[in-house]
Order: structure tokens, then sequence, then C-alpha cells
């Protein structure tokens, strides 16, 4: 009985975990293709490592009720401390690399005067940090957490010492308070390339602190004519520019200097061995499909750099000239560690890299990084990566290997080391390696780095020919080193200046820190530049001026507005898509009488440029490395929203001016088509306000109408999710357990609402893949015998469960590239040359070919493509409705909507 019962569960666990694509024909791959593993350790053996490396385990923090780590930093005698998220901090004595039989001392740290009154409380006096770094015979601790009773101390930046010299820290200060807290709050803490200082980063829920200079002028603003719409769930609504910050701080924390601005949410930072600082920035992963999306990014945090982040829909293009571009784009992620290799123990390659962690998908990409003119180019090698594998934090150890830390938001936590098995004796110290030659436009550029932060001699006339130079961090640099002298300086030679790239800077710095006096001066400087003259780049950098001076100080009168319209209107439709972009907002905000037949004639055409399409199917790959974040890029790309003609349509909704009932009746016929594309989670928002934007501009007597024509009827009461996917669990959630939600159901379903079992189906996205009853998808297995077969044990265990057993039938393969990468999907089928992978659950007919001369080797993946967690948001009503419907394949009839289950759960 017992036996059958077990083979029962086992065969539901195989059938539940979620195929991309179910094919009885496929061919497998033959076992001596599956990578081998000396390891037994299965948390060792789910990485992914480079030739010649090994990892070992070294701890699980979680398991032994120390919560989830998240920062992490060696002190002066080579221990290790962390941080718990939410708790205490921990040093650790570590054993010697390879010696696997010798667990770490670890030692919870309680810190400060009232030690002993601390030493029941979880946190020891200290705690919360997600930054930690030993320097200055000091522990410098990045608070994050709004103060409580439990724990006082709130966000800032603190010194724990040592006075009395018993190696543990007594002496607690505070350096400086800061506001804000949670995922995008305080984070890292890094030791300047010469050793006399620290950088500090925050997210973009962090207010930037009173600073004692400035090498970012803080002059910010919104500065964008598009048609603002934060975010429609609300996300970031409250924050205005700069978002995310970093800065240099003094060893005492008496002396804050702004060194960059414009992030999302920079976890970390990193110096190159040039002392070159680089972070790696988030997206918003709800704007995904959107034409502001921004993906994650490697950023060269230069002095005063900015880097455009605005809430919602305002983010700066890349192409912007007061931003700069990041030198690599990632994709999907969620950033957390970044860490220079130069002082591990590796091969050169890996030593000159930057390793970026990316929490959502377990990947620690190496950066490899190549100067070019005054910054660099990049490329990222997939360098470790494993499912899962939610990567914090990470540092080079003394030993000269890569110790990191998984965990975060609770979740199980564990330290790992990765060092290089050097049998070829070619892991040598970084320090012995000669640097890189420093190129003519880095050396320029620093140059122009030492006018930055105040005003000083000479500055104006060193700086202003750079304003023209080829290289645009160049140019961006001297322009900042113009913006820290008085205006009154360079007002002037600013206005009368005749070379078309100086004075379109030049107006860009004015619009800046002028005022609206010159208003009317600054756009006639702007006509005066003969457009057709310009490359694509500085026509983008001239139009972004006019967007400045409008924006910062207002619309002139008439007669120059009409001027304006008619330099701009005659050039537009233009080339390009960005250029496109540019005009209809300039035009659409000065009521340009033409701008609305010209753009919805341009509506029609607009095709996406074809590295925005890149990106965005780059993103399949990803998809089933962590199906809880990777569904809603499957989503999306299995319907992708036209970025161009939505970014359009968006300027247009500001539109006064230009209508025809011809021309209404065909914009909101768009709107109402937008609405059956799948983008990220504010697509169906954004859209949506966009819609309700433009109606606003119709006259009274025809709103219903258009708001018929428009899609309304197509839309939940909240406007951001559609009406017929819009069941929405009423909860309050829980975390579901086998043990606590099998009782509730064996108590008895007779009286389940089926209806909204069905409902529930759809809503927790079960219908996404399985059908019942003929309907729904067909990418995983039917489940309309499930009652027949299985017991609600059975069930609940294969829902709250699915990576426990995940049958090869099934399973997710992952291909290790002879590049260094991997891919994820799901094998359909192979033949001599090429292996042919689904990646993606909801197009599962689209496929990826593989050559199989480029695969070093396979594995099973050891996760089930099937989404944890679905049924955290029901309530223990709807939890029933959902278990009497699988149970009852959706049949009124069925009995177990009339018994109780408690004798048919003993029974199979």
């Amino acid at each position: 009985m017992l036996h059958n019962i077990l083979s029962q569960r086992l065969k539901l666990l195989l059938a539940l975990s979620v195929s991309v694509i179910v094919d009885s024909s496929c061919s497998r791959i033959d076992k001596e293709e599956i990578v081998s593993s000396t390891s037994i350790d299965p948390k060792v053996e789910k990485l992914k490592l480079p030739t010649g490396f090994q990892a070992e385990h070294l701890y699980s923090p979680s398991e032994n009720e120390q919560g989830s780590w998240v920062s992490m930093t060696f002190d002066s005698k080579g221990r290790l401390i962390t941080s718990d998220q939410y708790g205490a901090l921990y040093r650790l004595e570590l054993p010697p690399v390879g010696s696997e039989s010798v667990k770490p001392k670890i030692e919870k740290l309680i810190i400060g005067d009232n030690a002993v009154a601390d030493t029941t409380k979880t946190h020891g006096g200290m705690g919360y940090a997600q930054g930690l770094l030993w320097a200055f015979n000091s522990l410098y601790v990045m608070v994050n957490h709004n103060s409580d009773e439990d724990f006082s101390r709130g966000s800032g930046l603190y010194r724990l010492q040592d006075t009395n010299g018993d190696d543990q820290f007594d002496k607690v200060t505070l350096l400086k308070e800061l506001k804000g807290e949670g995922e995008h709050g305080p984070h890292s803490i890094k030791l300047s390339p010469d050793k006399k200082s620290l950088y500090v980063v925050a997210g973009n829920h962090t207010d930037i602190p009173q600073m004692n200079a400035y090498r970012l002028p803080p002059v910010w603003k919104e500065d964008n004519l598009f048609p603002q719409i934060k975010d429609p769930r609300g996300h970031a609504n409250d924050r205005e520019a700069p978002g995310g910050w970093i800065a240099k701080v003094d060893s005492l924390g008496q002396h804050w200097e702004l060194i960059s601005a414009g992030f999302r949410n920079p976890f970390d930072i990193a110096f190159n061995d040039a002392g070159d600082l680089f972070t790696y920035d988030s997206d918003m992963e709800w704007d995904f499909g959107m034409p502001w999306y921004r993906p994650t990014r490697i950023c060269h945090v230069t002095s005063g750099s900015e880097f455009g982040w605005r809430t919602g829909n305002g983010k700066w293009s890349p192409a912007y000239p007061d931003n700069l571009p990041p030198v690599l784009n990632i994709g999907q992620g969620s950033p957390t560690n970044v860490v220079y290799g130069g002082e591990a123990k590796f091969p050169e390659k890996y030593r000159k890299a930057i390793y970026a962690f990316d929490w959502s998908f377990g990947i620690i990409y190496a950066v490899h990084l190549q100067p070019e003119g005054a910054s660099y180019k990049a490329e990222a090698e997939e360098f470790i990566s494993g499912s899962p594998l939610a990567l914090t934090d990470g540092v080079i150890g003394p030993d000269g290997a890569l110790y990191f830390l998984t965990g975060g938001r609770r979740l199980e936590s564990d330290l790992y080391r990765v060092y290089y098995n050097d049998k070829e004796g070619n892991a040598e110290i970084a320090s012995n390696q000669l640097l890189a030659k420093e190129t003519e436009a880095s050396k320029i550029r620093k140059q122009l780095e030492q006018y930055h932060g105040q005003p000083k001699a000479g500055a104006v006339d060193f700086a202003w020919p750079y304003l023209k130079h080829n290289d645009r961090f160049v140019r961006y640099a001297a322009r900042i080193a113009v913006e820290h002298q008085p205006v009154s300086q360079w007002q002037t030679r600013a206005l009368s200046e005749k070379d078309p790239q100086i004075l379109t800077q030049a107006m860009i710095a004015l619009a800046r820190h002028g005022n609206k006096a010159q208003r009317d001066h600054m756009l006639e400087s702007l006509m005066t530049i003969d457009y057709a003259q310009l490359s694509e780049p500085k026509k983008l950098d001239l139009l972004r001026a006019f967007e400045l001076v409008l924006y910062r100080h207002g619309t002139p009168g008439p007669a120059l507005v009409n001027k304006t319209i008619a330099y701009l209107d005659a050039r537009y439709p233009a080339e390009s898509n960005n250029l496109n972009r540019s005009f209809s907002k300039l035009l659409v905000s000065l009521d340009a009488p033409q701008v609305v037949p010209k753009t919805l004639a341009l509506l029609d055409k607009a095709k996406d440029d074809k590295s925005e399409q890149e990106t965005a199917m780059a993103s399949s790959d990803l998809i089933l490395r962590n199906p809880q974040y990777g569904l809603d890029i499957a989503g999306m790309l299995a319907n992708v929203p036209p970025a161009q003609q939505t970014y359009l349509a968006t300027a247009l909704s500001e539109a006064k001016t230009g209508w025809t009932p011809e021309l209404r009746e065909k914009y909101f016929k768009w709107m109402y088509n937008a609405f059956n594309y799948k983008g990220g989670r504010s697509y169906i928002g954004f859209v949506d306000k966009a819609r309700k934007a433009a109606l606003a501009h119709v006259p009274k007597n025809q709103y219903e109408y258009y708001n018929a024509v428009s899609g309304d009827s197509l839309l939940s009461k909240g406007g951001i999710e559609l009406a017929d996917v819009s069941y929405s669990p009423k909860g309050p959630g829980r975390k579901w357990t086998v043990e606590e939600a099998l009782p509730l159901v064996e108590s008895g379903l007779a009286y389940q609402n089926l209806e909204q079992g069905k409902a529930i189906f759809a809503a927790t996205l079960c219908k996404s893949c399985h059908s019942m009853g003929g309907e729904g998808g067909f990418v995983g297995p039917d489940l309309t015998q499930l009652g027949n077969r299985f017991t609600p044990r059975d069930i609940l265990e294969a829902i709250i469960h699915p990576d426990s057993v995940i049958s090869d039938q099934y399973a997710a393969t992952v291909f290790y590239l002879k590049d260094g990468s991997s891919v994820v999907g799901r094998l359909t089928n192979e033949n001599k040359n090429t292996y042919f992978v689904s990646q993606n659950p909801f197009a599962p007919q689209t496929l990826r070919e593989i050559p199989k001369g480029d695969v070093t080797g396979t594995k099973q993946s050891d996760v089930s493509p099937m989404v944890p967690n679905l049924i955290n948001r029901l309530n223990p009503d709807e939890l029933k409705d959902l278990m009497a419907y699988l149970i009852s394949a959706g049949n009124k009839e069925h009995k177990v909507y009339t018994t109780s289950l408690k004798v048919d759960s003993k029974t199979k």
C-alpha cells in the first residue's frame, strides 16, 4: 500500500513539472554527453564553472537559523564578516582551500556598549547590513532598516571600532543618517583605489543627503517633454530626479562628495586597476516591452556622470547627450554584487574582469573590458551559473579565491568559494602585470575632471574646445567642467558661438543653469544651426537642446513658437526612430498643427530597430532559469508590443490640435489593438493611461464613443489588467504548506464554487500551460484525469514543491557552449548537426537552433519549469475552490461537491 502511494505521488510530481513542450517523438541526448561531476555535494554539482575552476560549498546559514546573508567583507586577520539581511553580523574563520572536512568557525557578533542587553536580540546590537567594509582598522556598516522597537538603528553609514583590544566592537558611530530603506535603499561600501576614502552607493528610494561637494551639479530635473505617465502599479511614483547615487566619503564620514547619479538601483560598485569605477544597474522589469524600457547594464561611472533614470515612462534615452550610455547592456535580471578580479589568483583574463551578479537568474557575469576612447567597450561572459542561485554578495579573499553568498528575501542561504586549480602556474598576482596603456581620450577626460566640483581659473578656456571632441565621454566631461563655473563667465560666449556642435553643448549647459530671460535667445541661437549638415548623433543632441530649453524655461511667445515649429516641422518625419521620437514630443508640446497627421502616418509603418528586437529576443535564454521571474518574459515574447508605435501613440496622447474625426478613429482603434499585445506587468496600465489622457482632449459629447472604440470594455476596473483575465484572488494569501493545506481540503469540499475554481485555475496561471476538459494550454500535461489518479496530498505536494522531483520527460536541459555561455530550454528534436530547443512555454513553436559543434556538454536542469508559490495568493476558501475544480476536472456532478474527502484520501 505504502509503495503504491509513494509511486503515485512520484508520478504526479513528474507529471506536474511543467514541460516546455510535450513531444513523444523527441530523441534523447546520449548519456555520454552529460556533463560529469566528481562532487557529491548537490549545491556544488549544480554550478556551471569555467574550465580549471573549482567550487566549494562552505556553509549554509539558513540551515543553522542564522538568516539569509546578503553582504560580507574580510577583516585584517583574514576572517570573513557577514550580515543577515534582517538580522545580525557574523564572523567566520574559514578552512583553507581544499580542506572540505573542516567546517568554518562561526561567531555571532555582539556589538556596542549595551552588548549584554542585546545578546538575546536577533541582531546582537548591529545588523540589517546591505554593505560591509573593513578599512581604517574599522568595520563600516551600511544599515538598511527603518528603525523600530527591536532594532533602533535606522538606515545610514556606521563605523564600528574595537577601542579596548578585546577583538570585539565596542564603539558604534553613526557617520551619516540616510533617508531610505528596503531593496532600493542604501547599499554597498567600497574602499577607494588610493585607500584614503570610501565610496558608497544607494538605490533610487534613498534621498541624497546634503553633500559637502557635488561633482554632478545639483540642478537636476525630470527634463522630459514626453507626456508623463507614472507606473500604473505605483512603483517609485513619489521618487524624483536624480534617482540612485554614488558618493565619496572620508574615513571619518565628515566630508561627502556626490560623484554620480541617475541610476535605478545599483547594489554595488567596483574599481578596476586603472582606478575607473563601474556599477551594475537594474532594469524595471514591469516596463519590459515598452519603448522606455532599459535593460540591466554595466555603467562606467565617471566624475559628474548622470545616467538618466526617471520615474515611470520618463527615463532618458541613452542617446541623450546630457547622460552617459552604458558600456554594456546585459538584459533582464536583478543586479546585486559587483567585484573586480584584480586580487584574484586567476588567469589574466579573469583577473582583469569585473564580476556582475544577477540574483534573479543565478548568473555571475565576467565582464571583460577593453579601453575605447575615454571609456571602454565590454563583453559579458557567463562565468558561474546555477539554478536556483540567488546571488547576493561576493568578494575576493586574501587567498585569491572568489567567495560568494546566495540568499536574500529570507531565501535559502549559502556560502561558496571558487578558486582556480593552478596546475600550469598561470594565476599570478595581478599587481605584477603591466596595466593597459591609457588612451589619449582618457587622459583628456581626466584633465577635464579636475575642473569638476568648484570654480577654477582657466576652466572655461580649457574645456570649451573639447565640447566638440569626437569622444562622447570627453564632451560630457567638458560640459560639466563648464557648468561648474559661474554662468556669467560663459553665457555670452555660449550665445554667440558659431560652431554647431559647441553651440549645441553650450545651450544644454545654459538651459540647465540659465534663466527664463535667456530662453528666446537660446532658441534663436539653436535655429542658426544648419540641421541638414549634421550627423544623426549631432541632430539628436540638437533636438535634446531644444527640449531642455522648452522644458526648463517654458514656451515662448506666438511669433517665436511659430518660428520654432517651422524649423522642426520641416524636418519631420526623419530618417530614424530616435529622431522621430524627439521630433514627435517636441512638436506635440508646441501644439504644431501638422504633428497629428504626420505622426499617425508614421504609426502605420513604424518598425522597431533591429537592435531593440534582438535585445528582447535574447531574453529567451532566461525564461527557464527561474520560471517565477521568467514567466513575464515568456508571455511578452509570445506577443511583443511594437515599441516605436507605442512611443508615438503615447506622445500623441497630449496632442490638442490637428485632429479630425477620421484621425481620431484611427488613433483610438490603434489603442484598442494595443491591448492585444503582451508586455511587462505595467504594459496594460501604461497604454490605458495614455488612452485616458488622449480622451481628455476629445469633445465631451464624443467621449463615450471614443472610450468604447479605444477598448474600455477590454479592461478590468483598475485599468491595469484585461477584463477576461482579471480575476484577482481576494486573499489574504499565505505561504501554504502541505501540512497546513491538507487538513483544510480533507475537511470537505461539498459546497465549493466550481466557476470560481475555474477562474482561479486561470488566475494562478495553471491554465497557461495545462488543459482541463479540453481548455487551456497544451505545453504541459493534461490534468483532466488528475482527481481519478491522485490523492489531495499528491496534488498539493506537486503544486507546492514542483522542484522535488522532475521527470526527464518534462525537464529542461542546460546546454553548455564553447564560448562559456549556456542555454536552458526543452529539447524538442535533433538531427546530426543541430539541437532544436524550445525556451518559451507561451510560444513553444519558436525554436532555437544550437549547432552540436558549439556544445561542450549538457545536463538536466535542477529547476522545474513549473512556477512555485502559485497558490500563495489564495485564502483558504479560494484554495478549496481550486482543489475542488482540479479533483472534479470541472464536472459539477462530481462527488467532490457532495461528499467528504477523508475516505478517498485514505483508500487511494
